[in-house]
């Protein structure tokens, strides 16, 4: 009955402009773009497009980056739209996520995978129409989403979820203009860098929860080990990272006009490190720039050839 009533309510969605005021559809957005952290996607995208400038040959053809971009969009709404309602029980017990649009009670279950829905057709549509390949592989970030939200139930590895996620991005990429595993290293390099990074920032982020997560007995390398010890691990994270970034320079880069921007990188890493007791600032700020300096690496590697 749910599933039923979850396809009713997508199908609703698509006809909701032609049928509400300007106030109702701004309203309905504005809730939607919360439910889904539409502003996270600073994050990953810059990181699929240097995917695809590291797979391409040739200049991609505009449609084709178009429905790269329809795919990511639906890939990201399908992974908040998993971690919102697998955790909303959670959420509603931890006074920092107790007003979320689930919670809350300003958006329903039914209307929470009447989103899921149409994220995942225009993630699985945007797959099609780029690729038999990419359509073939599309499971496989789809099983990342949904498991990711449980893993803090059981493992300190969670982290390495968050980072596993939005390292599909720059894979995505690759694989829509370069559909194979051949001369695939950089894109695993660019992976690699994406999971540490994903994993150190989501260790900072953690700090938000410390008390909540031990008394909920979640895991987390902040519950665990303290917040020094966690924020210890994610400099280590991030170094390893920046080490794959180094290592992506010299396999495909080749050019010391880009390097301005690995230094960048590795700064912006350090910067976030320091300023970890800002989380506005070392989680949403800067990793918002480190994506878009990563992305002018890579674009400037691919120019100058």
């Amino acid at each position: 009955m749910l599933k039923s009533k979850s396809v009713c309510v997508a199908i609703e969605f698509s006809l909701y402009f032609f049928r509400t005021n300007i106030n109702d559809k701004i309203h309905f957005l504005r809730k939607l773009f919360n439910f889904v952290k539409i502003e996270h996607t600073l994050f990953t995208l810059p990181l699929i497009y240097s995917g695809v400038v590291l797979g391409a040959q040739t200049t991609p053809p505009v449609e084709l980056l178009f429905l790269i971009l329809l795919a990511a969009i639906g890939a990201r709404t399908v992974a908040f739209a998993f971690n919102r309602i697998i955790d909303r029980k959670i959420d509603r017990r931890n006074p920092r996520t107790i007003d979320r649009e689930l919670p809350s009670g300003r958006m329903t279950v039914p209307e929470a995978v009447g989103v899921l829905i149409v994220g995942l057709l225009l993630y699985l549509i945007s797959a099609a129409f780029i690729s038999t390949f990419c359509l073939i592989l599309s499971p496989i970030p789809l099983a990342i989403f949904v498991v990711y939200p449980y893993m803090k139930r059981f493992t300190i590895l969670a982290h390495f979820g968050v980072g596993l996620g939005m390292s599909m991005a720059p894979l995505g990429g690759w694989f829509a203009v370069s559909p194979s595993f051949t001369n695939i290293l950089p894109a695993a390099l660019l992976c690699l860098f994406t999971i540490m990074w994903g994993a150190g920032f989501d260790i900072i982020y953690a700090t938000l929860d410390e008390e909540f997560d031990r008394k909920e007995n979640l895991y987390s390398f902040v519950s665990r080990f303290g917040r020094n010890s966690a924020l210890r691990y994610s400099a280590i994270f991030h170094f390893l990272g920046f080490i794959a970034l180094v290592f992506l320079f010299l396999v495909s880069i080749h050019t010391l006009y880009a390097l301005p921007f690995l230094f960048l990188t590795g700064i912006l890493l350090w910067f976030e490190r320091i300023t970890a007791a800002n989380v506005d600032l070392a989680f949403f700020k800067i990793n918002a720039w480190l994506g878009f300096v990563v992305f002018g690496m890579i674009i400037v590697g691919a120019i100058v050839k």
